[in-house]
């Protein structure tokens, strides 16, 4: 638990790129949707190696810029915090629509929780930071755009959406966003004395706090 809570990033960039290979072989047997949603699962982890590994940052970032927390290597976002909340959404609600692509609500919700990414790394950050980029922004314009875009107007050029799936979509992204992502990471497995310390390594990625200490 210790090696994968310091290492899951780079564990994702090692299944980004296996998982990229297998799209790119089986490319002629798969249906679009599931295409879709495969290029949907590497851009996730995408986003989360560039938030964590290179450039990296999003520790700092999370717990000085957005969080002002005056012991911001392990509050409130914390090591297995991080682990476990970006674990859970990518690998459960990115890879089901692989699965069962035919259900139209659970492939919509992982494209519009790409899409509201863009609140905090295209707005919220920048304004902090004064900046046009951090970490996590690259993926979601380059990325989670492109392909959550061209997804929403398959389904729906194609008659496989109905309303119920675009309310239904809506809700799963708000519920894993405010849910699993907000509340877990933020109110139950934050701990002022929690032993999951980021390094100082990952606390200086994309030089935060000189960022912050130049405003």
């Amino acid at each position: 638990m210790k090696w994968f809570c310091k290492n899951w990033y780079w564990v994702g960039g090692v299944v980004a790129s296996a998982t990229l290979v297998y799209l790119v072989a089986a490319w002629g047997g798969l249906s679009v949707l599931v295409r879709l949603q495969l290029m949907s699962f590497i851009a996730i982890l995408v986003h989360q190696f560039e938030e964590y590994g290179w450039p990296g940052g999003e520790p700092a970032i999370m717990n000085i810029v957005l969080q002002r927390s005056d012991i911001p290597d392990h509050y409130p976002l914390n090591r297995f915090s991080a682990m476990f909340t970006n674990v859970l959404i990518a690998y459960t609600m990115y890879l089901l629509p692989v699965f069962f692509p035919d259900v139209i609500w659970l492939g919509l919700g992982p494209m519009f929780l790409g899409f509201s990414q863009f609140i905090v790394h295209g707005i919220a950050t920048n304004i902090r930071l004064r900046s046009f980029y951090n970490p996590g922004l690259g993926a979601v314009v380059l990325l989670h755009y492109p392909i959550g875009i061209y997804y929403c107007w398959y389904v729906a050029h194609n008659g496989l959406a109905t309303t119920g799936d675009w309310i239904w979509g809506t809700v799963y992204a708000l519920l894993s966003s405010g849910l699993v992502i907000g509340f877990m990471t933020y109110k139950v497995l934050a701990n002022r004395d929690s032993k999951w310390h980021f390094s100082e390594e990952e606390m200086e990625r994309f030089h935060v706090k000189e960022k912050m200490a130049k405003k």
